[in-house]
Parts: structure tokens; C-alpha cells; sequence
């Protein structure tokens, strides 16, 4: 009950299949809320489709410790403080400036890292002319370069983010792994055979997911149908109602990460109609209104939900055959 998200097992796990098959190098990201499904649900899904050193990605530190331990985590977000006890040894761990490596050799570790490169996003990142100085400094303070991470933006096209790679090979070290992600699997190909001396690896997570969303519905409880009156007042809020009809109480609020779309467009649907929130998401609530003469649901019944599965927390993830 609450907020569901039903995924079709077999079809959804045929085309994880594919896509792994089709992506040589490929290093699955898990992170955040693990796409909607959760970190651990995806976490043993994802040590099936890993390749090199069984590498799985994740956004910060703190998640590393879900990476199975027969898997490495790669960690993609650099870290300034204490590194929490249960990181596994063999985790790399992600730098793009010297107080990033100063970081991590004052906590004593000596493991691996990889060393990030600043794309046009301009976050955390080496430039070029730094990135030398960078590795140096990793291997005075007895940690060991495994590799570089490239995390190149949603804007612009392939033909931009290919040459921001390519922009960058003169200055890396071809024995080491080029991670890179958001290319097309038409461009990762190419890249691969323009530049066989190189080794790489591509990370995928919406597209490895969450690409066929056709697979996967999202939806909430109805827990209660009140009639109310135009111009009475309801809700946290106290908003006037704007016309004769009923209040909706759906089972997702703003605890599951549930909002309005950018535009101030409910995310509720029923029987094909949208349903207008009468007040913001609260908690676990949102409080809807249907006016007279609109399709009503009724307790029990189903809403569908439309917000991306990265920004949601669910209660229930259901499997279901195709």
C-alpha cells in the first residue's frame, strides 16, 4: 500500500540483459536512491552485469558499503572527511584536486583512486595542466592510481561529448581505464574503435534501469473520498476549495519525493484525466480535489503517478510477469 512501483520482471531484466551485452567495459551505477527501485534491490542485479575488478558505481562514500563485498565500489563524488569504517579496502575512491588527496592521505588510506577530469560542467575535476601534479601527488601519498573518471554533460550532442574525450587522451596515460559516461551506444562503439590503444569503460544508470519506461508504473492508494462545497476550506494550508465536488486523499506526498511537475502540473492521473492537487504534497499524503462531473475514484482505487523515478521513494516495489 502507499506508493507502488510495478516493474514487468522478465522484459525489464531481458533488456538489462541487452544493454549489457552491447556495452563492453560497462560499469553499472547505483547510487542515490537506486533509481527509484532502491540501492539494495539494484546492488546484486548489478554485480551480474559487471566486468574489470567486478566494479559498481556509486554517488558518494556512504553508499560504497552496499556494493556487494565479492564486487568493487567505485566511487564517483571525491570526499573531504572521515571515511566511514565500513569502506571496503578495495573500494577506489575519486579525486580531482590536491585537497581531495590530502583528504584521503590524512585518513590514511592507501588504497586506489581514480583520478576525475573536469568536463564542460565544470565540477569537481582536474583541469589538463593539472592533472600531472595530481597523480603525483597520489602516489607521494601511497595511494595508487587505478584510472580516470569522465562525467560529461546531459546538454549539447554525442558529437560534443566525443570531443571532450578526445580533447583529453594527449594527456592520459593509455594503460590505465578511460570510465565515461551519457555517450549513446552508437558513439561508445565508434570511440572504442577510433581509439583501440586506449582501455574503456562506459557507466551506465538511467539507460541501464530506467530506458524502456514502458516496463514500469508508478501509482498511489486511495485512502479517502470526502464530498465538500465550494468556497469551505481544507488542507494544511486552509484553502478555499474552488468549486462543488470532492476531496481525493492519495497515499504519496512529499516524503516519497512527490511534487508538482516544473510547470505547477499535478503528477496524479485517473481514468486518463489529470487530478488537481488542491494543496502541495504534505508527508505522506497529497490532498487532491476532482470537481462534480469529473471521473471520481474511489478508496482503494489506484492513481497513476508521473515523476522520475530518480527523485522517488517508494513502499513497495512490485514484480510482476510479463
Amino acid at each position: 500500500m502507499g506508493l507502488r512501483l510495478s516493474v514487468q520482471r522478465r522484459a525489464w531484466r531481458a533488456h538489462l540483459a541487452a544493454v549489457a551485452a552491447r556495452t563492453p567495459g560497462l560499469v553499472p551505477v547505483v547510487k542515490g536512491n537506486g533509481y527509484g527501485f532502491g540501492r539494495n534491490t539494484l546492488m546484486a542485479i548489478a554485480a551480474e552485469h559487471t566486468v574489470r575488478d567486478g566494479q559498481i558505481a556509486v554517488g558518494t562514500v556512504y553508499e560504497a558499503a552496499d556494493v556487494p563485498a565479492d564486487r568493487t565500489a567505485l566511487v564517483l563524488t571525491p570526499h573531504l572527511g572521515r571515511i566511514p569504517g565500513d569502506v571496503q579496502g578495495s573500494a577506489i575512491l575519486t579525486v580531482g584536486d590536491l585537497r581531495h588527496v590530502e583528504a584521503l592521505a590524512a585518513q590514511g588510506w592507501r588504497g586506489r583512486v581514480a583520478l576525475k577530469l573536469e568536463s564542460s560542467m565544470r565540477r569537481h575535476g582536474a583541469e589538463p595542466q593539472h592533472l600531472a601534479g595530481l597523480a603525483a601527488a597520489v602516489a607521494h601519498a601511497g595511494a595508487t592510481t587505478d584510472g580516470y573518471v569522465l562525467h560529461l554533460p546531459l546538454g549539447g550532442d554525442d558529437a560534443d561529448r566525443l570531443d571532450e574525450i578526445v580533447t583529453w587522451l594527449p594527456h592520459l596515460d593509455p594503460s590505465l581505464p578511460i570510465s565515461v559516461s551519457h555517450l549513446t551506444n552508437e558513439t561508445y562503439t565508434r570511440l572504442i574503435a577510433a581509439h583501440p590503444a586506449f582501455q574503456w569503460r562506459m557507466r551506465l544508470g538511467t539507460v541501464l534501469w530506467l530506458s524502456d519506461k514502458q516496463l514500469m508504473h508508478l501509482s498511489a492508494d486511495v485512502l479517502a473520498v470526502k464530498a465538500v462545497e465550494g468556497g469551505s476550506v481544507a488542507g494544511y494550508r486552509a484553502v478555499v476549495v474552488p468549486a462543488d465536488g470532492h476531496i481525493v486523499l492519495a497515499a504519496a506526498g512529499s516524503a516519497h519525493g512527490v511534487r508538482a511537475h516544473a510547470d505547477g502540473r499535478s503528477p496524479f492521473h485517473f481514468a486518463r484525466t489529470r487530478i488537481a492537487m488542491l494543496e502541495d504534497p504534505h508527508m505522506h499524503t497529497t490532498m487532491l480535489f476532482v470537481p462534480n462531473g469529473e471521473p471520481l475514484p474511489t478508496i482503494g482505487d489506484r492513481l497513476d503517478v508521473q515523476r522520475p523515478l530518480i527523485t522517488i521513494t517508494v513502499d513497495e516495489l512490485m514484480w510482476t510477469d510479463d
